[in-house]
């Protein structure tokens, strides 16, 4: 089995992402390989939610957190009342994360060395992710600087990168 890491914009998508996403997952998961991503809104959300719809034992799925699911919920929780989320969207992003590690609690890694979500946390969970994957599967929106850190990461470890580029206004 390989493991595809899947990365992409969380601040902005569309149709046309969101699309592009899920068939991405459909066709890594019917091959009989895995997904590995970050737990965020926007193309994480969709290529979890794809590949649990294909395997609810999520034996193919690995998210990696940037802390514990307890502290990311907390952390979530503060983006809403900065507005860059709304709670429908944070409790159906959490919600999903609980019922993965339901599913298989070896699905849901979480950093439980780190105290905060911060910059340094996000940068440790995408080194993370690189260093789990086979390959990488990026969604760039708007160059989006997260997204080019990781193919930034995969081509120097030396991995396989397919990147589309989106311009969303």
């Amino acid at each position: 089995m390989q493991w595809i890491a899947i990365s992409g914009s969380w601040r902005k998508f569309d149709a046309q992402v969101e699309k592009d996403v899920r068939e991405v997952a459909r066709e890594i998961i019917s091959r009989g390989n895995g997904i590995v991503s970050g737990g965020a809104l926007g193309v994480d959300y969709f290529a979890t939610d794809e590949a649990m719809k294909l395997n609810p034992a999520a034996n193919q799925i690995k998210i990696f957190l940037p802390g514990t699911l307890e502290l990311y919920a907390a952390h979530c929780d503060e983006r809403i009342e900065r507005g860059d989320f709304t709670r429908e969207q944070i409790d159906e992003l959490i919600g999903q994360l609980i019922k993965l590690k339901e599913a298989n609690p070896n699905a849901l890694i979480e950093d439980r060395e780190s105290s905060t979500i911060d910059g340094a946390a996000y940068e440790k969970r995408r080194a993370a992710i690189i260093v789990a994957a086979d390959a990488v599967e990026a969604f760039q929106v708007n160059g989006s600087v997260g997204t080019q850190d990781t193919i930034d990461k995969a081509l120097a470890r030396g991995l396989e990168v397919n990147k589309r580029e989106y311009t969303i206004e």
